[in-house]
């Protein structure tokens, strides 16, 4: 439920409504959607507060988990998720983790 969490803090926002942000339960889904609209970024970059950050855990070359980001400093990146252990939880990941799969861009 990452995708659910995710599309209900933006619908919260009115980012659904706004379309900054798809409705979405499945996350290549919603990976798709950024790619579509050239709103999509490599995991290569530092990304910024607020982008949507998809993880590939296989890895198979598909996202399977999604958050958001909170903020990046000293080559972490720091993050609110939900379905993390089976909650909604923040999480600390090393920028260059190759679990990262990319980024959706809100802006």
């Amino acid at each position: 439920w990452c995708a659910c969490f995710v599309s209900w803090c933006a619908n919260e926002c009115g980012y659904i409504e706004n379309g900054i942000i798809p409705k979405y339960a499945y996350c290549p889904t919603g990976a798709d959607w950024f790619k579509d609209r050239g709103q999509w970024a490599e995991r290569d970059i530092t990304p910024e507060p607020g982008m949507i950050i998809f993880f590939d855990w296989e890895p198979d070359g598909y996202p399977n988990h999604v958050g958001i980001v909170t903020s990046v400093s000293g080559g972490y990146i720091h993050t609110v998720e939900g379905n993390k252990s089976d909650a909604v939880a923040e999480g600390t990941y090393s920028a260059d983790s190759e679990s990262i799969f990319g980024f959706g861009i809100v802006w």
